[in-house]
């Protein structure tokens, strides 16, 4: 089994995870055969302390123990500083976790594979212990977007349908009350109006209650979405920020909005008047609330996140714990439908190059992935304790609050859209809002392009402190002069070395478009 070496040394005394449990559990199965295999799982998120978690897989297990005589455990990267710790877990060489959600867009994975963090998987490999997987892929045609350098790095979610493009929430009673006809906001700006309503007559909301974090460019990304035609280039970050950009009109040249034209000094001065109204609160640049709870209990006058949240979550909840609020969402680049479709590796699942267990990693990965039961178990729960089924739908016992009864396994990495019921807790124009995007949305075109990182790595890590030093302060408006400051945080990036990454990545489009014409 060919297995790479991984560069950093081991730090598991970082990793705040079971390891001695996880060890005595692998020690045991191979001292003895008949004994199950203990196989864990990477996932994103706050693991959740309600018990239910471990109800399933109690569940879950019980089944895989009879099909391939395995074990599944969960271990959270949680959201606190989740890019450092997801890479540190990554590159730690650490042996006791076997599978490794990742993605190419969000979660470093060609970055990952480059480094040697996955084990590179062979057809023959998948065939023999994943063969429902490799089928559905191949005939998907879809494993070419896996590979690098010719060997299939993950296994991509490429049969579920979703939406992860941001926008705001917001009431639509609340618009319609602040003179927005039907409730329906359709411009970036016009939030101005909104939100100064929202602070006049509603005295113990915020017109926006942000906290710091996932929301510290949404104003800015927001605004510059909709006021140009330039989309971001995935998987070259600095730091928590994705400053490389293409355009519509020019896909095959790398530039920046953060560094050319007036848009972002546009964006930075709606931020500014947004801050002296009093939109968010003073310190929203250090403040860590849950906002939104603040949004379900009336308290807060928008949110922001994924379409899909708003559809499945939002909706929802909005009507039972603030009935007539009309929830409503506006999507970045909704004035001038500058939008597009989730690439099929925006989830996929790896195998760790450090697995003691490969095989029976894709085994598991197979089953939960396929097999309806297991499928069920791991994405919802326990019927009749998690969910119920409603006339076909999925729908949750009497008294279920998910705010505090998630299940929170986070399998994003296998989805599969026939295994996906539609819930009670949807919304009812679910499938005519997708029907919708999909009439606007364009496919990302760079699915295949993947960036030689390894020089420009430390430059783009420069790049980074500057952007944590000035976009969070420019998108809530704390600059007392926006335009002094965008010129100081370009200077900074240029000093950086802003354009010799730019050269490089430029490069490797010009390599890569020889043989993947742009349009």
């Amino acid at each position: 089994m060919k297995r790479r070496i991984l560069r950093t040394g081991a730090v598991i005394a970082t990793l705040g995870m079971g390891v001695t449990m996880l060890a005595a559990c692998t020690a045991a199965s191979e001292d003895d055969p008949s004994k199950p295999t203990a196989i864990t799982m990477l996932v994103l998120g706050d693991k959740p302390s309600n018990g239910r978690l471990e109800a399933m897989l109690d569940k879950l297990n019980a089944n895989l123990k009879k099909q391939v005589n395995a074990t599944l455990d969960l271990y959270y990267v949680e959201w606190a500083d989740w890019q450092t710790q997801y890479n540190v877990q990554l590159l730690s060489g650490d042996d006791n976790v076997d599978l490794i959600t990742t993605a190419t867009d969000w979660l470093f994975g060609w970055e990952n594979a480059q480094k040697g963090a996955f084990l590179p998987l062979s057809e023959d490999m998948l065939k023999e212990n994943a063969p429902k997987t490799w089928a559905q892929v191949d005939a998907a045609g879809d494993w070419e977007l896996t590979k690098l350098d010719g060997e299939i790095q993950f296994i991509p979610e490429d049969n579920y349908t979703q939406y992860t493009n941001h926008g705001f929430f917001y009431r639509g009673d609340w618009a319609e009350e602040a003179g927005f006809p039907g409730g329906e906001i359709t411009k970036f700006e016009d939030f101005t109006k909104y939100f100064q309503w929202v602070k006049d007559n509603k005295p113990d909301a915020y017109p926006w209650d942000a906290a710091s974090g996932a929301s510290n460019d949404a104003v800015l990304t927001g605004y510059l979405q909709g006021h140009t035609d330039q989309m971001t280039l995935q998987g070259v970050s600095a730091g928590n920020y994705f400053p490389y950009t293409t355009s519509e009109s020019d896909p095959g040249t790398v530039t920046s909005w953060l560094m050319e034209g007036d848009e972002l000094l546009g964006a930075a001065e709606l931020a500014k008047e947004w801050n002296k109204i009093g939109v968010w609160r003073e310190d929203s640049l250090n403040y860590d609330g849950d906002t939104r709870e603040e949004f379900y209990s009336g308290l807060s006058g928008a949110d922001q996140h994924h379409t899909q949240t708003f559809l499945t979550q939002i909706v929802d909840n909005m009507n039972k714990k603030q009935p007539g609020s009309n929830p409503k969402m506006f999507y970045w680049g909704e004035e001038n439908g500058n939008l597009y479709k989730d690439i099929k590796t925006h989830g996929a699942m790896a195998v760790s190059a450090n697995s003691k267990h490969p095989e029976k990693a894709l085994q598991v990965y197979d089953l939960i992935r396929n097999d309806k039961t297991d499928y069920d178990l791991l994405n919802f729960g326990i019927e009749g304790t998690d969910y119920v089924m409603q006339d076909g739908k999925l729908g949750f016992p009497e008294g279920y609050d998910p705010s505090k009864d998630a299940l929170g396994s986070n399998f994003w990495g296998g989805r599969m859209d026939e295994y996906e019921p539609l819930k009670v807790s949807d919304a009812p124009n679910l499938k005519d809002v997708y029907a919708d995007l999909d009439k606007v949305a364009r496919d990302y075109p760079y699915s295949t392009l993947i960036i030689d990182k390894s020089s420009i790595d430390p430059t783009l890590a420069a790049m980074g402190a500057v952007l944590s030093e000035y976009i969070p302060q420019l998108n809530y408006g704390k600059f007392d002069d926006p335009a002094k400051a965008i010129a100081e945080m370009r200077q900074k990036l240029k000093d950086a070395g802003y354009d010799e990454v730019r050269e490089s990545l430029q490069a490797d489009i010009d390599e890569w478009a020889k043989d993947h014409p742009l349009k």
